[in-house]
């Protein structure tokens, strides 16, 4: 099946104080959906408004990017947090944002887990189910961003929430559909142009090669383009008009 429209996801909002990772305000000008870090990987209180106010005025989605407290790890350190904890956590940083998505005139429309939290809920069954309470405790119905098939999404809909399949131009996959970790050597794809080809395989066909050289089926909705890495602007851009030329829409999913 061709798709004929993606959505495009950037984690955005990761500086805290005066530090800044991504450049928020044009990467807003190219993607469709922002993950905005909400004070436990990155981000605070300034950043997190800041972000909302200028996703709100160019009429990006707002997704709340939750994860494990972990400042000092960027939220890259596998960490082992009771479901109880995690779940009220979750719901905190949901919260947090929510206020100054509203205060902009928008909302959180979506919530999707970062790094370690990420990967822990492909296949950790009692991590996603925390992750959904926590979701549930913010008293809506938001959908979930994650990988297609892990616990995550079968969790959430087993509480009766919406799920957004996610795929990632510039990770490079293992044959079961899972992301190759990152001290991996290839994990990361730095060559912008196959970075560009293989968004535009994953949004016409759902096709990917994996790490092994295996073709890979990966049926999103949603594409990631990581802010962090270097010329992170420029290559969304890329991505966006080749997507377009390619008769790709780009718009958000919800």
């Amino acid at each position: 099946m061709t798709r004929t429209s993606i959505d495009l996801n950037a984690d955005l909002g990761e500086g805290f104080g005066r530090w800044r990772l991504t450049d928020d305000e044009r990467l807003l000008s190219v993607v469709t959906s922002a993950n905005v870090a909400c004070g436990f990987h990155a981000g605070d209180a300034a950043t997190m408004r800041r972000v909302c106010a200028l996703a709100a005025e160019r009429g990006v989605r707002i997704g709340a990017q939750v994860s494990y407290r972990d400042l000092a790890g960027f939220g890259r350190r596998a960490m082992d947090v009771p479901a109880d904890e995690l779940a009220a956590e979750v719901a905190y940083q949901i919260g947090a944002l929510e206020v100054f998505a509203r205060a902009a005139g928008a909302r959180v429309s979506y919530v999707k887990p970062h790094g370690a939290l990420y990967n822990r809920v492909v296949h950790d069954a009692e991590q996603a189910r925390a992750v959904v309470e926590g979701v549930l405790l913010t008293g809506g119905r938001l959908p979930l961003l994650g990988l297609p098939g892990s616990r995550l999404h079968a969790c959430a809909r087993e509480a009766g929430l919406p799920v957004v399949t996610e795929a990632f131009a510039d990770r490079a996959y293992a044959e079961d559909g899972t992301l190759v970790p990152r001290g991996r050597e290839g994990a990361v794809l730095h060559d912008p142009e196959a970075v560009v080809e293989r968004s535009v395989s994953l949004a016409r066909s759902g096709t990917v090669t994996s790490h092994s050289g295996l073709p890979l089926s990966v049926r999103a909705r949603s594409l990631c383009l990581h802010g962090d890495t270097p010329g992170a602007v420029e290559l969304a851009r890329r991505v966006r008009a080749r997507l377009e030329e390619a008769g790709v829409r780009v718009e958000a999913f919800t």
